[in-house]
């Protein structure tokens, strides 16, 4: 596993990027950079599933079944990956699986004066850590343009 991580400075209140950051509408946004047509069910209360899902490009469910380990409001989400999804199979034994599973992704909202610093730390498989990189990347600069809107 690799662990990448970033720091974006919003110019909002944390308040305002968190809810930016983690409501359906406006998840469903800025994790465009991601996969076109993101989004999750399930909710970010701790200990709740919550499942990361898109349509890939024959029509298909894809996405990652995912638990929230900690949920400290307006300060800090953790999730934990568990399994891939992949239409009506939930998949959490297979090699492909067995790469994703127990990664984590945190959230780290942190007020400073009338600006947000988020920091966002995850561990992926070596030969994803470019690509998610590179979509971390983009997907964080539009928060901030959502958020500073």
């Amino acid at each position: 596993m690799t662990k990448i991580h970033f720091t974006k400075t919003i110019d909002a209140d944390v308040k305002k990027v968190w809810h930016i950051m983690l409501d359906d509408e406006t998840y469903r946004i800025w994790t465009q950079k991601f996969q076109e047509g993101s989004y999750y069910e399930g909710s970010w209360e701790l200990g709740s599933e919550i499942r990361f899902l898109a349509t890939d490009n024959d029509g298909k469910i894809m996405g990652m079944l995912s638990y929230i380990q900690e949920n400290r409001k307006y300060q800090f989400v953790s999730i934990v990956h568990r399994g891939l999804i992949s239409g009506d199979t939930i998949d959490t034994t297979s090699d492909e699986c067995k790469k994703w599973a127990e990664s984590y992704e945190n959230y780290t909202f942190t007020e400073n004066g009338d600006k947000t610093v988020l920091q966002v730390d995850m561990n992926v498989p070596d030969e994803y850590s470019k690509m998610m990189s590179d979509m971390w990347t983009a997907a964080l600069k539009a928060l901030k343009e959502q958020s500073e809107k």
